[in-house]
Protein backbone atom coordinates (compact mmCIF):
# COMPACT_ATOMS: atom_id res chain seq x y z
CA UNK A 1 0.00 0.00 0.00
CA UNK A 2 1.24 3.56 -0.75
CA UNK A 3 0.76 5.77 1.94
CA UNK A 4 -0.22 9.34 0.25
CA UNK A 5 -0.84 12.85 0.87
CA UNK A 6 -3.52 14.75 -1.54
CA UNK A 7 -2.48 18.76 -2.12
CA UNK A 8 -5.20 20.33 -3.13
CA UNK A 9 -6.79 24.02 -2.19
CA UNK A 10 -9.97 23.56 -3.37
CA UNK A 11 -12.14 21.24 -1.29
CA UNK A 12 -14.58 19.63 -4.26
CA UNK A 13 -11.08 18.37 -6.40
CA UNK A 14 -9.64 16.84 -2.97
CA UNK A 15 -12.57 14.60 -2.54
CA UNK A 16 -12.84 13.56 -6.18
CA UNK A 17 -9.34 12.41 -5.97
CA UNK A 18 -9.71 10.85 -2.73
CA UNK A 19 -12.72 8.68 -4.25
CA UNK A 20 -11.36 8.07 -7.67
CA UNK A 21 -8.49 6.93 -5.67
CA UNK A 22 -10.50 4.61 -4.16
CA UNK A 23 -12.52 3.14 -6.88
CA UNK A 24 -9.79 2.42 -9.36
CA UNK A 25 -7.22 1.53 -6.16
CA UNK A 26 -8.12 0.30 -3.24
CA UNK A 27 -5.95 -2.57 -2.55
CA UNK A 28 -2.96 -0.12 -3.51
CA UNK A 29 -3.51 3.71 -2.38
CA UNK A 30 -4.22 4.54 1.16
CA UNK A 31 -4.43 8.46 1.29
CA UNK A 32 -3.37 9.29 5.21
CA UNK A 33 -3.90 13.10 4.70
CA UNK A 34 -4.85 15.86 3.00
CA UNK A 35 -3.01 19.61 2.35
CA UNK A 36 -4.50 23.20 1.16
CA UNK A 37 -1.73 25.34 1.38
CA UNK A 38 2.43 25.47 1.35
CA UNK A 39 2.96 25.24 5.01
CA UNK A 40 -0.04 22.56 5.86
CA UNK A 41 1.41 20.88 3.12
CA UNK A 42 5.18 21.05 3.92
CA UNK A 43 4.54 20.35 7.66
CA UNK A 44 2.20 17.13 6.72
CA UNK A 45 4.87 15.27 4.50
CA UNK A 46 7.53 15.65 6.57
CA UNK A 47 5.58 14.66 9.60
CA UNK A 48 3.62 11.85 7.85
CA UNK A 49 6.76 10.66 5.42
CA UNK A 50 4.27 9.13 2.56
CA UNK A 51 5.50 7.09 -0.52
CA UNK A 52 3.64 9.03 -2.61
CA UNK A 53 1.81 12.46 -3.75
CA UNK A 54 -0.81 13.96 -5.45
CA UNK A 55 0.27 18.10 -5.60
CA UNK A 56 -2.00 20.68 -7.41
CA UNK A 57 0.56 23.58 -9.09
CA UNK A 58 -1.48 26.64 -7.50
CA UNK A 59 -1.96 26.46 -3.64
CA UNK A 60 -3.16 29.13 -1.68
CA UNK A 61 -0.23 32.07 -0.92
CA UNK A 62 2.56 30.09 -3.73
CA UNK A 63 2.73 26.92 -6.05
CA UNK A 64 3.77 23.14 -5.65
CA UNK A 65 7.35 24.05 -5.93
CA UNK A 66 6.96 25.76 -2.93
CA UNK A 67 6.51 22.87 -1.05
CA UNK A 68 8.92 20.76 -2.41
CA UNK A 69 11.41 23.35 -2.28
CA UNK A 70 10.50 23.29 1.79
CA UNK A 71 10.35 19.85 2.72
CA UNK A 72 12.52 18.40 4.98
CA UNK A 73 11.18 14.72 3.32
CA UNK A 74 11.73 13.94 -0.20
CA UNK A 75 11.76 9.88 -0.36
CA UNK A 76 8.16 10.15 -2.06
CA UNK A 77 6.84 9.20 -5.47
CA UNK A 78 5.35 12.63 -7.24
CA UNK A 79 2.44 12.91 -9.29
CA UNK A 80 1.65 16.52 -10.49
CA UNK A 81 -2.06 17.71 -11.05
CA UNK A 82 -2.08 20.75 -13.75
CA UNK A 83 -5.55 22.48 -15.14
CA UNK A 84 -3.57 23.57 -18.17
CA UNK A 85 -2.46 21.31 -20.57
CA UNK A 86 -0.30 22.70 -22.72
CA UNK A 87 2.52 25.21 -21.42
CA UNK A 88 2.63 23.59 -17.70
CA UNK A 89 2.50 20.23 -19.34
CA UNK A 90 6.03 20.71 -21.89
CA UNK A 91 7.74 21.18 -18.82
CA UNK A 92 6.46 18.33 -16.86
CA UNK A 93 6.97 15.99 -19.96
CA UNK A 94 11.04 17.61 -20.69
CA UNK A 95 11.35 16.35 -16.89
CA UNK A 96 10.41 13.30 -16.80
CA UNK A 97 7.67 13.88 -14.39
CA UNK A 98 4.31 12.58 -13.78
CA UNK A 99 1.12 14.52 -14.24
CA UNK A 100 -2.52 14.33 -14.29
CA UNK A 101 -4.94 17.19 -15.79
CA UNK A 102 -7.68 18.03 -14.21
CA UNK A 103 -10.87 16.89 -14.27
CA UNK A 104 -9.07 13.99 -13.72
CA UNK A 105 -10.14 10.80 -15.72
CA UNK A 106 -10.21 7.81 -14.09
CA UNK A 107 -8.17 5.40 -16.37
CA UNK A 108 -5.28 8.20 -16.39
CA UNK A 109 -5.37 7.92 -12.96
CA UNK A 110 -4.93 4.10 -13.11
CA UNK A 111 -2.40 4.25 -15.12
CA UNK A 112 -0.19 6.98 -13.33
CA UNK A 113 -0.62 4.41 -10.31
CA UNK A 114 0.51 1.76 -12.58
CA UNK A 115 3.55 3.40 -13.41
CA UNK A 116 4.64 3.90 -9.90
CA UNK A 117 6.39 0.69 -9.37
CA UNK A 118 8.83 2.29 -12.46
CA UNK A 119 12.02 3.66 -10.62
CA UNK A 120 12.52 6.22 -13.74
CA UNK A 121 9.30 8.23 -11.50
CA UNK A 122 11.35 7.75 -8.30
CA UNK A 123 11.68 10.68 -5.96
CA UNK A 124 12.62 14.48 -7.16
CA UNK A 125 16.41 15.42 -7.47
CA UNK A 126 16.63 19.22 -6.55
CA UNK A 127 18.74 19.54 -9.61
CA UNK A 128 14.98 18.38 -11.64
CA UNK A 129 13.19 20.07 -9.54
CA UNK A 130 15.25 23.72 -10.46
CA UNK A 131 14.22 22.80 -14.43
CA UNK A 132 11.24 21.54 -13.72
CA UNK A 133 10.60 25.63 -12.14
CA UNK A 134 12.68 27.49 -14.97
CA UNK A 135 10.92 25.58 -17.41
CA UNK A 136 7.46 26.13 -15.75
CA UNK A 137 7.26 29.94 -15.34
CA UNK A 138 8.31 30.31 -18.89
CA UNK A 139 5.27 32.74 -20.23
CA UNK A 140 3.71 31.56 -23.74
CA UNK A 141 3.73 34.73 -26.31
CA UNK A 142 0.27 34.05 -27.04
CA UNK A 143 -3.04 32.42 -25.35
CA UNK A 144 -6.34 30.60 -26.70
CA UNK A 145 -9.34 32.28 -24.53
CA UNK A 146 -12.07 30.11 -25.94
CA UNK A 147 -16.06 32.34 -25.80
CA UNK A 148 -19.56 31.12 -27.35
CA UNK A 149 -18.01 33.28 -30.95
CA UNK A 150 -14.65 31.85 -31.34
CA UNK A 151 -11.54 31.10 -30.35
CA UNK A 152 -9.56 33.98 -29.66
CA UNK A 153 -5.84 34.11 -30.07
CA UNK A 154 -4.60 37.11 -27.83
CA UNK A 155 -1.02 38.10 -27.31
CA UNK A 156 0.36 38.22 -23.60
CA UNK A 157 1.70 41.40 -23.40
CA UNK A 158 -1.66 42.89 -24.42
CA UNK A 159 -3.58 41.65 -21.59
CA UNK A 160 -4.11 44.44 -19.23
CA UNK A 161 -5.99 42.71 -16.18
CA UNK A 162 -8.19 39.65 -15.97
CA UNK A 163 -11.61 40.01 -13.31
CA UNK A 164 -13.50 36.85 -12.32
CA UNK A 165 -16.73 36.88 -11.15
CA UNK A 166 -18.08 33.13 -10.17
CA UNK A 167 -16.91 31.03 -13.03
CA UNK A 168 -16.03 33.51 -15.49
CA UNK A 169 -12.91 35.46 -16.33
CA UNK A 170 -12.82 38.98 -18.10
CA UNK A 171 -9.92 40.14 -19.88
CA UNK A 172 -8.82 43.28 -20.56
CA UNK A 173 -6.86 44.41 -23.56
CA UNK A 174 -4.76 47.36 -24.20
CA UNK A 175 -7.11 48.04 -27.56
CA UNK A 176 -10.02 48.24 -24.96
CA UNK A 177 -11.86 44.87 -25.79
CA UNK A 178 -12.79 42.69 -23.52
CA UNK A 179 -13.29 38.88 -23.51
CA UNK A 180 -15.23 36.58 -21.21
CA UNK A 181 -14.49 33.09 -20.97
CA UNK A 182 -16.26 30.55 -18.95
CA UNK A 183 -13.29 29.30 -17.02
CA UNK A 184 -12.75 30.60 -13.62
CA UNK A 185 -9.47 33.00 -13.30
CA UNK A 186 -7.56 29.96 -11.26
CA UNK A 187 -6.53 28.30 -14.56
CA UNK A 188 -5.09 31.31 -16.26
CA UNK A 189 -3.43 31.93 -12.92
CA UNK A 190 -1.22 28.99 -13.91
CA UNK A 191 -0.23 30.15 -17.35
CA UNK A 192 -0.54 34.28 -16.51
CA UNK A 193 2.51 34.30 -13.41
CA UNK A 194 5.11 36.42 -12.35
CA UNK A 195 7.52 38.11 -13.52
CA UNK A 196 4.54 40.00 -15.67
CA UNK A 197 1.49 38.96 -14.40
CA UNK A 198 0.40 38.67 -10.43
CA UNK A 199 -2.88 38.30 -8.88
CA UNK A 200 -3.01 40.73 -6.46
CA UNK A 201 -6.73 39.96 -5.09
CA UNK A 202 -9.21 37.10 -5.29
CA UNK A 203 -11.15 38.80 -8.11
CA UNK A 204 -7.92 40.40 -10.00
CA UNK A 205 -4.90 39.43 -11.80
CA UNK A 206 -2.71 42.10 -13.67
CA UNK A 207 -0.64 42.69 -15.97
CA UNK A 208 2.31 44.51 -13.47
CA UNK A 209 4.21 46.39 -16.94
CA UNK A 210 0.27 48.35 -17.15
CA UNK A 211 0.60 49.79 -13.93
CA UNK A 212 0.14 53.16 -13.24
CA UNK A 213 0.36 54.09 -10.16
CA UNK A 214 -0.06 52.07 -6.76
CA UNK A 215 -0.47 53.28 -2.65
CA UNK A 216 1.03 52.17 0.45
CA UNK A 217 -2.49 52.05 1.61
CA UNK A 218 -3.01 49.32 -1.21
CA UNK A 219 -4.85 50.68 -4.38
CA UNK A 220 -3.35 49.58 -8.11
CA UNK A 221 -4.19 52.08 -10.61
CA UNK A 222 -4.03 50.49 -14.09
CA UNK A 223 -3.45 52.03 -17.61
CA UNK A 224 -7.33 51.61 -18.42
CA UNK A 225 -8.21 53.58 -15.55
CA UNK A 226 -9.26 50.95 -12.95
CA UNK A 227 -8.57 51.36 -8.96
CA UNK A 228 -7.73 47.47 -7.73
CA UNK A 229 -7.29 46.61 -4.09
CA UNK A 230 -4.61 44.56 -2.85
CA UNK A 231 -5.56 41.83 -0.61
CA UNK A 232 -4.06 42.15 2.49
CA UNK A 233 -2.52 38.35 1.98
CA UNK A 234 -0.79 39.84 -0.95
CA UNK A 235 0.69 43.25 -0.04
CA UNK A 236 3.81 41.82 1.09
CA UNK A 237 4.81 40.25 -2.13
CA UNK A 238 3.25 42.86 -4.52
CA UNK A 239 5.66 45.53 -2.86
CA UNK A 240 8.42 43.18 -2.98
CA UNK A 241 7.88 42.19 -6.50
CA UNK A 242 7.69 46.20 -7.20
CA UNK A 243 10.86 47.29 -5.30
CA UNK A 244 13.23 48.83 -7.53
CA UNK A 245 15.81 45.91 -8.37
Amino acid sequence: MYKTIIVEDEYHLREALSILLEMVAPDKIQVIGYAEDIVEAVRIIDRLKPDLVFMDIMLKRGTGFDVLNQVAYKDFQLVITTAYEEHAVRAFKFNALDYLLKPIDSQELEEAIDRLADQAWRKISDTQLEHITADYKVIPDRIILPTQEAMHVVKVDNIVRCETSGSYTTFMLVDGKNIIVSKPLKHYEEILALPKFMRIHQSHLINLHYIVSYSREGMVQMCDGTSIPISRANKEMFFKQMKPS
